[in-house]
């Protein structure tokens, strides 16, 4: 059976990264090959767990290269050379352009730990989520996988899921609660939900 290769952009730690190697490698997503991750961080180590599963790594350092353009530049030659079908951002802290993401329409998704579209947009990004959901009170909260387009957090969703805010949850707490009951879980069934529809195109 044909495969999408799937590249993985991360910034930092890669937990979300780590879940969908994981679910690879327990055949959840048959649609789908980890064939690349690419990082705008040297010292990400989203790296050693690609390196740990065998998956190739690219780098376009902010620090080495400063200029946005230039680091698109090295990171779209890299997902043309490996025949990229899907891209996944996954604490990826780099806003894509929108030449970039139209390159990509319905072949880039990216996770964002709150219910959309609540808590979303400029300047929500990792635990500032969840300072702000705790900050307004809300009983529920939870995790997005939707399609990137040139709107932050603006396209299409693909899957959510809710997650309790239980009572002295911290940024902290709420964050690891967040990532274990949804961003894990959805990330990768998108992933394979995304493949599948592609495939199927492809046949057509």
């Amino acid at each position: 059976m044909n495969k999408i290769r799937v590249a993985v952009l991360c910034s930092g730690g890669g937990t979300n990264l780590q879940a969908i190697l994981d679910s690879a490698a327990a055949g959840r997503i048959p649609a789908g090959e980890i064939a690349l991750v690419v990082s705008d961080n040297a010292s990400a180590y989203a790296l050693e767990r690609a390196k740990k599963a065998g998956v190739e790594t690219v780098v376009a350092d902010k620090k080495e290269i400063p200029d946005r353009a230039e680091r698109e530049r090295r990171i779209l030659a890299a997902l043309e050379a490996h025949d990229i079908g899907l891209i996944v951002l996954a604490g990826f802290m780099t806003i894509l352009s929108e030449a970039f993401t139209r390159k990509y329409d319905h072949r880039m998704i990216n996770v964002h730990p709150s219910l959309i579209p609540s808590f979303c947009g400029p300047g929500f990004y990792g635990l500032k989520v969840h300072e702000a959901a705790l900050s307004r009170g809300v009983k529920v909260t939870g995790a997005t996988v939707h399609y990137v387009n040139e709107v932050c957090d603006g396209g299409p969703i693909i899957a959510q899921k809710a997650v309790c805010v239980e009572e002295g949850d911290t940024p902290e707490t709420l964050q690891k609660r967040v990532m274990r009951e949804a961003e894990w879980i959805i990330l990768p069934q998108a992933v394979e939900t995304v493949c599948e529809r592609l495939l199927k195109e492809r046949e057509i």
